[in-house]
């Protein structure tokens, strides 16, 4: 304890808040490649309605005139196909982190994903100004989908890993950074909209937008190491590793082995003397809660609140900006706006059970989105038909998602010892990983229920 206190004390001021901002643009970066082509489902499913020279494709329908009703199989599947490609390798790329976090250098864990999500991005913006047929341009498409979330995976983990050496608030710009990511992909897409350019030249401009953000982010983290704030609670961490590693040198010697239970020995049984099931311990009401919040969100958004029709337009603007403005960007201001209240408000407690009782209670919300006016529709009522019952949902919906789980991110690496902290971060992304993956298989099931 007095250890830690003298830490804070003498620990330099994070100059300019510099620190926080670079967190802040890479928790941008972390989740603004999801963001960015989850968002375009507009283009991309209209573009799989397109043969390659840009005609309608032909399409053998049941006769009706619901554009909803003609779409092929690639189209109406495309929502919950693509959050399937995403959430898998999120998941198994984010357990391979933990394996590799020790393994591979931090630098090249960070700065390589990164780099691999702007090419990525590059050939996305170039694919744009290409034809191809629906079948090779949907294939590609979920290939992508897969690389940017696999290398998303990799820096989401190891940046939560970071930032579970420094300080609790420094978790809070990470998640507030990825709230904002949404909120900027969504804009981005309703000005490319509101530009009144064709789909093809507005999704080019649309893409080219994100490359740009994530060499900003790219170049931020290459300043990073510069900053001395951050520099020294690398050293410290660095410098209790040390002392571990020669506390555990010191117990294999026969006159120390005599006077230490072979017990301790024992629980040291993780990568680099750190049990990770004595950390999951501490940690898993934590870890468990932030895998059901994001189970609840993704088994719901978008599969389900992306299908969702505005029932007072009447074929004027409101129904092109329906769902950008009520399902994208109004969920990610939201969204954006609970991860951030964290930085001034942590209430419940890390230790509270209304913390676990509050995420559970988010599972009211699959039923009220079910009942709205999604289509198409062959089994439940519309119960919640006006779009005001739509957005008031959304609203509660995004701001408790950003609240809750930014809450269980920032409490999860706070629970373990300081030199625990990096490993109890992976394992929090893991479980978050875990929700994202289960919510997008079960997104399947909530969707055939309608």
């Amino acid at each position: 304890m007095q250890r830690a206190t003298m830490t804070a004390i003498n620990s330099p001021r994070d100059k300019y808040n510099a620190v926080w901002i670079i967190f802040f643009i890479l928790g941008l970066g972390t989740l603004l490649p999801w963001n960015f082509f989850m968002t375009a489902t507009m283009f991309f499913i209209s573009r799989l309605k397109e043969s390659p020279s840009g005609a309608p494709s032909n399409q053998t329908g049941n006769g009706t005139l619901d554009g909803d009703d003609v779409r092929n199989i690639l189209a109406s599947k495309f929502n919950n196909v693509m959050t399937l490609c995403a959430m898998v390798p999120l998941l198994i790329f984010t357990c391979l982190n933990s394996f590799i976090h020790q393994r591979i250098p931090q630098k090249l864990r960070i700065s390589g994903s990164l780099c691999v999500i702007l090419v990525v991005f590059l050939v996305t913006a170039l694919m744009t100004k290409v034809d191809l047929a629906p079948l090779p341009f949907f294939t590609i498409t979920m290939i992508k989908i897969i690389l940017i979330n696999s290398f998303g995976a990799i820096l989401q983990s190891s940046l939560f890993g970071l930032a579970g050496i420094l300080p609790a608030s420094y978790t809070t710009p990470i998640m507030s950074g990825q709230g904002l990511a949404g909120t900027f992909a969504a804009f981005s897409m309703i000005c490319a909209l509101a530009s009144g350019s064709a789909l093809k030249d507005s999704a080019f401009g649309y893409f080219i937008t994100a490359c740009f953000v994530i060499l900003i982010a790219i170049i931020s983290y290459l300043v990073l190491p510069k900053m001395e704030f951050f520099q020294y609670y690398m050293d410290s961490n660095r410098a209790r590793s040390s002392a571990d590693e020669e506390n555990k040198m010191d117990l294999l010697k026969p006159e120390m082995a005599e006077k230490v239970p072979v017990v301790r020995l024992r629980e040291e049984d993780g990568l680099g003397g750190v049990s990770v099931v004595k950390i999951f311990r501490k940690i898993w009401v934590t870890a468990l809660s932030v895998c059901f919040i994001f189970t609840v969100t993704i088994g719901t958004f978008p599969a389900i609140t992306a299908e969702a029709r505005s029932t007072i337009a009447d074929g004027g603007d409101w129904e092109m900006y329906f769902i950008p403005v009520s399902c994208f960007l109004l969920f990610n201001v939201m969204d954006w706006a609970g991860r951030s209240l964290t930085a001034f408000c942590m209430w419940p407690g890390r230790d509270s059970r209304w913390l676990p009782a509050l995420v559970g209670a988010r599972l009211v919300f699959v039923p009220l989105f079910m009942l709205c006016n999604v289509q198409p529709r062959h089994t439940l009522p519309v119960l919640f038909s006006h779009d005001a019952w739509y957005i008031v949902f959304i609203v509660l919906f995004a701001f408790s998602n950003g609240y809750l789980a930014s809450l269980c991110m920032c409490f999860g690496p706070k629970k373990v010892s300081q030199h625990e902290a990096e490993t109890a971060g992976a394992i929090m992304a893991f479980f978050l990983s875990l929700g994202l993956a289960l919510g997008a298989a079960i997104s399947f099931l909530f969707r055939a229920i309608i």
